[in-house]
């Protein structure tokens, strides 16, 4: 029956967006990406533009009636549209609102109108806020410590009413620093690991915000997959309208990152292991440490992440290795 089924990609040529799209078409669903292309890229989708299966709208989600257009005849969708990153709402809080929280606004309507079976939606452990408590618990947060966190909080808050008023099911995944192929090592508001890798590659020093002893639940892109599609499938009642952490559950450090990256680079050139670290000053935004607990995904998705840190590390420096020289 899955080859019958359509979901509705948003942010599919991004880096999450991009892996959804590709197990999905594995998996023989109809998939539409919709995209802008503000942070995604269309060589991310090439391979999958000749596919039967699968439909690009090129659009922006800050447009209704785009949304609408998206949604037809669409049974999931799956939202992972959104401006990230901590420092660029810093310096534009106004964009990251408007596509964060007016554009999760009108796929949450259009979803609505046209009776999607159900609205899985991209959410962030920046919820968590200036929370010191760990491991983090899904109904244990702070108060948000960015103008980026404050709109990831603002989505769970609308899919919570939109579930309450008009009975439409969501899910929110709350992502912890994933990790994987296809993520972007450029630009200036590129995550921490295809950064790091990218400099590492090239014999430049990577600077560490900091001594390097804050620490991160960093998540493999499989586990995610995985996530989403568990949150998409789920037929216990127990399981919707809720949010969940989307994590390994462990956490490592900075230093201890760099210290991977350069084994397993080294593997490839072994002057890699002879790069210094530099440090620089901690990160305005920025929370110390953070590590996920998945025992409510456990329980009611039966998540059961397949790759640990290390193991997910392995293979996404093997990944850029072979695509970035």
């Amino acid at each position: 029956m899955s080859n019958q089924k359509t979901i509705l990609i948003t942010g599919g040529a991004g880096f999450i967006g991009t892996n959804l799209c590709e197990y999905f078409l594995q998996k023989e669903y109809k998939v539409v990406c919709l995209d802008n292309f503000a942070t995604g890229h269309k060589r991310n989708i090439i391979p999958f533009l000749e596919n039967k299966n699968f439909k690009l709208i090129e659009g922006d989600i800050r447009d209704s009636k785009t949304c609408i257009k998206a949604v037809e005849n669409v049974e999931y969708v799956l939202h992972q549209a959104a401006l990230g990153s901590v420092p660029r709402s810093i310096k534009d809080p106004s964009t990251t609102n408007e596509v964060n929280i007016n554009g999760f606004l009108n796929m949450l309507i259009a979803a609505k109108d046209a009776n999607v079976k159900r609205f899985v939606y991209a959410a962030s452990s920046s919820t968590y806020g200036d929370s010191e408590s760990l491991p983090k618990i899904e109904d244990t947060i702070g108060k948000p410590l960015s103008p980026y966190a404050i709109t990831k909080y603002v989505n769970e808050l609308y899919a919570e009413i939109f579930s309450k008023t008009y009975g439409i099911e969501t899910i929110g995944l709350r992502y912890f620093n994933v990790f994987g192929r296809k993520q972007d090592p450029n630009g200036a508001y590129a995550a921490v690991i295809p950064k790091f890798v990218t400099q590492l590659i090239n014999h430049e020093s990577p600077i560490i915000n900091g001594d390097g002893n804050y620490s991160r639940d960093f998540t493999y892109i499989d586990n995610v997959i995985q996530m989403n599609e568990l949150a998409m499938l789920t037929q216990n009642p127990k399981a919707i309208n809720t949010v969940y952490n989307t994590a390994f559950g462990d956490r490592t450090t900075l230093n201890d990152l760099m210290k991977f990256l350069k084994q397993y680079l080294s593997e490839f050139d072994t002057e890699i292991s002879k790069i210094e670290v530099i440090h620089g000053p901690n990160r305005t935004g920025d929370i110390p440490h953070s590590l996920a607990s998945i025992e409510k995904a456990k329980e009611l998705l039966n998540y059961n992440p397949q790759y640990s840190f290390q193991d997910g590390l392995k293979e996404a420096v093997k990944w850029y290795w072979e695509n970035l020289k």
